[in-house]
């Protein structure tokens, strides 16, 4: 393999994987040498209810270049992320998932798009491992997270992501317990790319990915770090008032020619479209006020329960803040 002049820091967030954690690291501890001059692997344990933490405390005692990092709770796989990206030591950062879907081997595809200048480097599968349906959502979820971002020159955006450390300067003081990493590392370059790579199927467990999780994580993006919903709310009362118009000069010219009103049912669908409209527009605004509301409680992005290996210990986000 060919060595890259980077060092790397390898940020891996963890929930219920201790059957995965120790074939990781030993993959990990097999590749990195050879393609890095420097590197370390950082592992964050999300509130895992297994023994996890447990397996991350025997590994960092076996590797002097694994760290480990405990949350106090659950906080979800971007802000763990974060905890873990805040961390990190060397030029090049690298994430990737804890289930062995992302292999190791194909870190080097990565680094040979840093190599070639670009900011961010994406490794998406060649194929998508999950059923069609799952698959699609997953795809619509990445466009409008690629719309968001507002950059054209991607649109395959994946967890096994290779970026310059120094893009975090663009969001150090973020501090809401809404993350996207992929929006936060937009604030600081337009300069992203995508490479095809394999990617293995899961050997242990289900994806933490539920079907309303990707919803909800859809809903996050649009109302998190986008105005566009309340823009199109706006253009669709824009659209209902020229239709409202057209319905009143229709019943004037119905009432002149016929000498008569259309009737109940008329009546009764005009009030339920209209009806519709507004409590759509009312529901988006409602997810802003949801947004704003949380944000103004100052939730922690995360906290540090505690930490195992040689590693500068990290602010909490309610410090940073």
């Amino acid at each position: 393999m060919e060595q890259y002049p980077y060092s790397c820091s390898v940020v891996v967030p963890v929930y219920n994987s201790e059957q995965t954690l120790e074939l990781l690291v030993a993959e990990l501890g097999r590749i990195l040498p050879m393609i890095c001059p420097a590197f370390e692997v950082i592992l964050v344990n999300d509130g895992s209810p297994d023994r996890s933490w447990e397996l991350i405390c025997k590994l960092s005692a076996c590797y002097p270049w694994l760290r480990g990092i405990k949350l106090m709770r659950n906080y979800g796989q971007h802000n763990a992320l974060l905890c873990g990206i805040r961390a990190a030591q060397k030029e090049i950062v690298i994430t990737m998932d804890d289930d062995l879907q992302h292999p190791p081997a194909e870190i080097p595809r990565l680094l040979e798009g840093i190599n070639q200048g670009y900011d961010v480097v994406y490794g998406f599968p060649r194929k998508l491992p999950h059923s069609f349906w799952r698959n699609q959502f997953s795809r619509l979820t990445k466009r409008v997270l690629a719309f968001v971002m507002g950059i054209k020159t991607v649109r395959e955006i994946s967890a096994f992501r290779a970026f310059r450390s120094d893009l975090r300067n663009a969001f150090s003081n973020y501090n809401s317990s809404g993350v996207i990493i992929d929006v936060l590392l937009s604030w600081g370059t337009t300069h992203f790319t995508s490479v095809p790579v394999n990617e293995e199927q899961r050997q242990h467990g289900t994806s933490n990915y539920t079907f309303t999780k990707l919803i909800s994580q859809a809903f996050l993006i649009l109302t998190g770090f986008s105005i566009a919903p309340l823009r199109f709310a706006s253009w669709l009362g824009f659209f209902f008032t020229l239709f409202g118009i057209a319905i009143f000069l229709y019943v004037l010219v119905i009432y002149v020619t016929l000498g008569s009103i259309p009737g109940f049912p008329f009546l009764a669908s005009i009030i339920a479209l209209f009806s519709g409209a507004q409590l759509f527009t009312l529901g988006i605004f409602g997810e802003y006020l949801a947004r704003v509301f949380d944000r103004s409680m100052d939730h922690p992005t995360y906290v540090i329960d505690q930490t195992v290996g040689k590693l500068t210990e990290p602010e909490s986000s309610k410090e940073q803040s």
